[in-house]
Parts: structure tokens; sequence; C-alpha cells
């Protein structure tokens, strides 16, 4: 019965420590509005990214997004992350003027950017993002999958929950009304309509695809690395399960002896 129990709980442990890695990081949790449950390929133990639908997030958040939300720890280099070639990703960060310095006579001055180089903020600092966006704040979007309860649904929900309001609810000046917000109230007006990309693939931009494939985008900025913690939590439930098994058999084999009577730790002359 101790075997038994021994590797049961030995069993049990090496999958929980590996569904450790594998979790979700956030629950929706406390939501007024059900969210809308979307099929994410990311999502599961043995999700990934879509490639295809990661780039073409790129370049909704690049010609739509970054207009008034920063992504602060995203740099150029990380786009061979999500299939673009280190050629690709350079070209891109040559589009961005970087402001570098100072030079030899202490002044600051612009460069083409290099793949070493953060996408710069649009703007300088958060007194200016006040300014241009009627006194509220564009949060940073590199981690706004894993900062929000719901994560990347919660995201898709909110792009595409832009409705009228209600006879019974009042807007102040500059408030918009979405499905999905605490309150029901934002500052951001819509962001997304059918056709302002034009994606080379030939997707159709409707504003559900859109929205999706920027969030693809947005949760691949904020772990990219997930693939690989995925794959090493996989790797490890699997070594754990196998150390588990020969635990037990090597358990077996040393104690069936004495089950059976015998008590090799007692000598002849004792026995006798």
């Amino acid at each position: 019965m101790r075997i038994k129990k021994t590797f049961i709980l030995g069993l049990v442990a090496s999958l929980g420590f590996a569904n450790l890695g594998l979790a979700p990081s956030a629950l929706a949790a406390g939501e007024a509005v059900k969210l809308k449950d979307i099929e994410f390929s990311f999502e599961g133990p043995f999700g990934t990214f879509d490639r295809a639908a990661a780039q073409r997030g790129f370049q909704v958040y690049r010609e739509i997004c970054s207009s008034c939300h920063s992504a602060q720890y995203f740099a150029f280099r990380n786009l061979e992350g999500i299939g673009y070639s280190e050629e690709m990703a350079k070209a891109i960060a040559a589009e961005y003027q970087i402001t570098d310095g100072p030079d030899d006579f202490g002044d600051m001055f612009e460069r083409p950017g290099k793949l070493s180089d953060r996408m710069p903020a649009p703007f300088p600092n958060q007194n200016a993002a006040r300014a241009a966006n009627g006194g509220a704040y564009p949060p940073d979007l590199s981690v706004i999958v894993k900062a929000r309860p719901g994560g990347a649904d919660y995201l898709y929900s909110l792009l595409t929950g832009y409705e009228e309001p209600p006879a019974d609810i009042e807007l102040a000046p500059g408030q918009y009304y979405n499905a999905y917000m605490a309150g029901h109230k934002i500052a951001m007006p819509q962001p997304l309509y059918d056709d302002m990309v034009g994606y080379a693939d030939g997707t159709e931009a409707t504003v559900e695809q859109m929205a999706k494939d920027v969030t693809v985008f947005l949760a691949w900025l904020a772990e990219p690395s997930m693939e690989q913690r995925k794959s090493i939590g996989f790797s490890f439930m699997i070594f754990m399960s196998i150390f588990v098994v020969l635990l037990y058999l090597t358990n077996r084999r040393i104690w069936r002896p004495i089950k059976k009577g015998a008590m090799p730790w007692v000598g002849k002359d004792e026995k006798a």
C-alpha cells in the first residue's frame, strides 16, 4: 500500500509541476459581461503562435495602434521571432528615425533604426500623451495580454465591443460605449474599421480579423518564449513520469524480499 501511495503521489507531483508552466497566465474573473471565447492557436499545452497572423497583427499595430500606444519592450530584432528574416527586420527598423547621441559636439541627432533599437514611443512623455488624448493615458501594449484578466479574449472582446450606447446611458464628451469595458465607458474611440489596412497576403481586413491578428501579435509580444516554455514543461513532465516509474520499480525491488520475510540486516549468527 505504501508503494502504491508513493507512486501515485509522485505521478501527481510530476504532472502538477509540469502544468505550472502550461497554466494560463490570466483568468477572466468577475467580469460583468461574458467575454467572447475565441480559439487562438497558442492556447492549450501544445499551442503555438500563428506566424502569419502575428505578422498581420504587427502590421495592424504598426499602422493603427502605434499612433497612441507604445511597446517599450519591443525591439526590432524580435521580429525574427514571428517569421521575418534578418534583412526584412533591418529594413523595417530603418524606416524609423531614432534619437541618439550625444555626438562629439554634445548634440543629440536622428538616425535610421537598427535591429538593437526599440520601437520609438508615439509621445515623448506621459504628460504629452495625456494632452493628446483628452487626459487619458494610452497604456503600453508590451504585456497588455498578460496584464488584463481574460488575456487575449479580453483584448479581442474590447476591440470588437464598440456599440451604440443604450438609451439609459449618458456618455461625457470624449467617452465611448464598449460592452466589455468596466462600466462600459472608454476614452479610446473605436480603433478598427473594415479595410483600414491592406494585408499583403490577401486576407480580408475585417474588424474581427484585424482584432484577432493584433491580439495574436500582442500575445506573442507579451511572452515570446511561450513555445519554448511549453516544450520544456512537456519534456519535464515526460522525465518526471519516467522517473516516478523507475522509483516505483526500484522501491518494489528493494522491499519485495523484506515483505517475504527476508532480513538482510540480521547476521547469520543472530538468526540462529
